[in-house]
């Protein structure tokens, strides 16, 4: 078969959806939930044994931790057939997901988010050597229906993670904030949920075009004296942006050491 995934869940399931737009020649392993995973994405259920020895591109999604336990029972089948491995467990770099397979073998390494869901994801890739140009192309092309995919240099991808990947939480709590705050100043949860939706939506509109920055579209929005200014001022003094960074660092740091746990 042409795909597997070892390891299916909520990211593991996102992506199959996207690749079932393109191809439903995809065999899933999924623990005890193979058959019923599958079953929702017209696809095969099988084991991690039939997958490795039937598939010629296998998606790794299972936790970092998990990884080495899962790829070591399947080290002769791999150094046989030599598929290439899809990996999307954070803060794992190549050549730990080398010693883990036991023999070379073409390796992407990617970093996809929840959006991939309503084909709006965001997913950065750093290929191997052994990844040869028309199995990439054929791949992404496969792929595309997930969002925009961008090829990074591998020692961008635990920012890549804290950016994107963890980005749509961070998104969904300022949204949370938004709401919050709208309710506290008079409106129903259901209309400032509307509004927030809308008015996020209509930002990134804008930040689309590409013809000016956050600063400046920050600014255009803002008078002198006016209440966007107060409600900045308000950010700042809860020190918004250090915040934020510092949110950033964090989950950047933390792929760092799921690395070595």
């Amino acid at each position: 078969m042409k795909y597997g995934f070892i390891g299916c869940g909520n990211m593991g399931g996102a992506l199959a959806a996207a690749l079932t737009k393109s191809t439903t020649d995809i065999l899933i392993c999924n623990r005890s939930t193979s058959a019923a995973v599958a079953e929702a994405l017209s696809c095969k259920a099988g084991t991690a044994e039939e997958v490795a020895a039937h598939c010629d591109r296998i998606f790794i999604g299972v936790k970092p931790h998990m990884v080495c336990s899962v790829l070591a029972p399947l080290q002769e089948i791999l150094a046989q057939r030599k598929p290439l491995l899809i990996s999307m467990a954070a803060g794992l770099e190549i050549r730990t997901l080398q010693g883990y397979a036991g023999t070379p073998l073409p390796i992407l390494r990617i970093m996809p988010n929840t959006p991939v869901s309503v084909g709006c994801g965001m997913i950065g890739y750093t290929p191997n050597s052994l990844v040869d140009e028309e199995t990439l192309a054929d791949f992404l092309s496969d792929m595309g229906s997930a969002g925009l995919w961008e090829q990074v240099e591998e020692n961008l991808m635990d920012t890549v993670a804290a950016l994107s990947g963890s980005g749509p939480a961070y998104t969904y709590y300022f949204a949370e904030a938004l709401c919050k705050g709208a309710v506290e100043c008079g409106m129903e949860p259901e209309q400032a949920l509307r509004y927030t939706v809308q008015t996020l939506e209509g930002a990134v509109a804008l930040l689309k075009q590409g013809n000016k920055s956050p600063e400046q579209l920050r600014r255009e929005v803002c008078s002198p004296g006016g209440s966007t200014l107060a409600g900045l001022k308000a950010l700042d003094d809860g020190n918004f942006t250090e915040a934020v960074v510092a949110c950033i660092q964090a989950a950047h740091d933390r792929n760092k050491e799921l690395a070595k746990m």
